[in-house]
């Protein structure tokens, strides 16, 4: 698997495959701001490549479908930059983040590793942010298309989740899916009875009734276009009535936050919504303690509620996060907060029409972090740590769902996935 006559799978970077359309290797391009020109670089297909890989389009032909006249060699990219920097035009980069490409960029501006940095241009990060965080109605398009797919994942998932199954056979299967309807699948898949984990790529766990499984998915469409949804089912497909408690809370959460999204409401103030949601719910069971508002501004709920609401969705999961989080996410009026938790909200600027975003609360028993805080006495004024030690083998739960921002409301995108408990136990029991 690790030798170089092999052929791995290859993604290009979104940025480029949103402006120019291609998924392959090798290519590179200039938008010169001062002709308006656009220059396409690559290289046609040699013999031996086209006696192991097939015929392909060649370059003059991929400039045709895009509307680019000028197409060069692949060397002449090095050729024009360096002619460029010499009559001392500036040049404005993206950020990289490929090895590879990092070392042909220096190569490129004649520069050492660690300064092609120096020519990354915040002014057109910016600009491009500016463009892709609206979808058109064909981004929104694929975008149907790429939750419909999670749809036949997620229900597959929950009709395997019974005991004696193991966790790497409903990823194996769900993964499967994503490939057969065009994908792979928009990130390594999520799926795990230990569901505190929040990120847990680990799927080697037998299903044990009186569990939860999380499984965390989404699809890739064939233009590149992602989905991202979470669904959290019983082992066996009955709710006990501990897990029915905690399921209800994050299931309020998630679809208040829904309800509230429109035009001009800030993220920032969706995710504190559901913040308080969870804490009232966590409240009334017992494992907080005193007034809601408070326990949500001193942080207490990120005890059980660790991460952000959502994130920007689009040609990347996390769109565009390789231009910086905090350009997509952020703004000069809405700074990001450093406050446990709340620091990890990758979104809390105002959202506008045409933004798709994921809606993604959480309720989490993360042993170690209980521990640490216990320990540290933290936010004993609000936390009731006898009534949480009786819930450190529950694991976790988390439904998201993506969201498409209109003119007058929202849109819930995709074929409906169960999520309500009745859904869910009728789905698995089907």
């Amino acid at each position: 698997m690790n030798y170089r006559s092999n052929t791995y799978h290859y993604r290009q970077d979104s940025s480029f495959l949103y402006f120019f359309g291609f998924n392959q290797p090798g290519l590179a391009a200039i938008c010169d701001l001062d002709s308006g020109e656009d220059i396409l670089y690559g290289d046609d297909l040699t013999i031996e490549d086209i006696v192991w890989e097939g015929e392909k389009q060649r370059m003059a032909e991929k400039g045709k479908l895009i509307g680019v006249e000028n197409i060069r060699g692949a060397a002449a990219f090095e050729a024009d930059i360096k002619a460029a920097l010499k009559s001392g035009r500036k040049v404005k980069l993206l950020p990289p983040y490929r090895g590879d490409g990092i070392i042909k960029l220096a190569q490129v501006l004649d520069t050492s590793v660690d300064q092609v940095s120096n020519f990354v241009s915040e002014e057109f990060i910016k600009a491009v942010v500016a463009i892709r965080s609206v979808k058109d109605k064909f981004e929104i398009q694929e975008m149907e298309k790429a939750a419909d797919v999670a749809y036949i994942m997620h229900t597959t998932a929950m009709k395997m989740g019974f005991p004696g199954n193991f966790e790497r056979e409903l990823a194996g299967a769900i993964e499967g899916i994503a490939l057969s309807h065009g994908g792979p699948v928009s990130f390594p898949v999520i799926l795990s009875m230990d569901g505190q984990i929040l990120h847990n790529h680990n799927h080697e766990n037998e299903l044990v009734e009186g569990r939860m499984v999380i499984t965390d998915a989404g699809a890739e469409t064939s233009m590149g276009y992602a989905s991202d949804i979470t669904r959290t089912f019983p082992v066996g497909g009955k709710f006990s009535a501990r897990q029915k408690d905690i399921y209800q809370i994050v299931l309020d959460a998630n679809m208040n936050a829904i309800k509230n999204c429109a035009p001009g409401v800030k993220n920032l103030d969706l995710h504190l919504g559901a913040a308080t949601t969870i804490a009232s719910g966590l409240k009334d069971l017992g494992l907080l303690k005193g007034n809601v508002e408070d326990i949500v501004s001193a942080g207490a709920h990120a005890l059980f509620f660790p991460h952000g609401l959502g994130h920007m969705l689009g040609l990347d999961v996390h769109d565009m996060e390789g231009l910086g989080e905090n350009y997509v996410g952020y703004n000069d009026s809405i700074k990001r907060s450093d406050q446990f938790g709340l620091a990890y909200l990758r979104l809390g600027r105002e959202l506008d029409p045409g933004f798709v975003i994921t809606i993604e609360p959480g309720l989490y028993f993360i042993p170690t972090l209980i521990d640490i805080w216990k320990k540290e006495n933290k936010h004993a004024d609000f936390i009731n740590y006898n009534k949480v030690a009786e819930y450190l083998d529950f694991g976790g739960v988390r439904i998201e769902d993506d969201v498409l921002i209109t003119d007058t409301g929202h849109k819930v995108l995709g074929t409906p996935i169960p999520k309500t408990i009745e859904e869910v136990e009728r789905t698995m029991n089907e």
